[in-house]
């Protein structure tokens, strides 16, 4: 295979890799309203009522908007990929990284670090109708209890 023809296909194959990314992160782009009648929060967890993404260059921007456990409203916000890599999140109390790693077109995995230590775990998943996303979150309470939330987002 002479030169040409190998950088051709890498590119061709870059594109592919690419646009195949595009086309799955998409499932969750734009703004998702949480649906509180079909969501069961544990005791004392936040609640994010809006949560955004939105392209940002080539990077996805998440922006998040709710209460904290005392009622006080919050906004934190990740820029980064889906890529399962720790990127800085800035407004939350709790975590100071946050990493996505997609497991399918409507799935995502995210970890939470507050100081290197991992202090949730999250499963979105959007539905194949793109309609509404399901978020289940596993973390520990002020007790060190294990919790677990469910929350059902609305596509705006």
């Amino acid at each position: 295979m002479n030169k040409k023809m190998m950088l051709g296909t890498a590119a061709f194959l870059f594109a592919a890799v690419g646009i195949c990314w595009a086309a799955g992160a998409s499932a969750f782009m734009g703004t998702w309203q949480l649906n509180e009648a079909k969501s069961k929060a544990a005791a004392g967890s936040p609640k994010n009522s809006t949560v955004a993404y939105t392209m940002d260059g080539d990077n996805i921007k998440c922006a998040i908007d709710g209460t904290d456990a005392n009622g006080q409203a919050i906004h934190t916000e990740w820029t980064g990929k889906f890529d399962g890599k720790d990127y800085a999140v800035t407004g939350d109390s709790t975590s100071d990284m946050r990493s996505y790693r997609m497991i399918s077109s409507h799935t995502l995995l995210a970890t939470d670090k507050k100081d290197g230590k991992v202090v949730n775990t999250a499963r979105v998943v959007v539905s194949a109708d793109g309609k509404s996303r399901t978020v289940t979150v596993h973390a520990k309470d002020a007790k060190g209890m294990r919790t677990t939330t469910v929350a059902v987002y609305d596509k705006q």
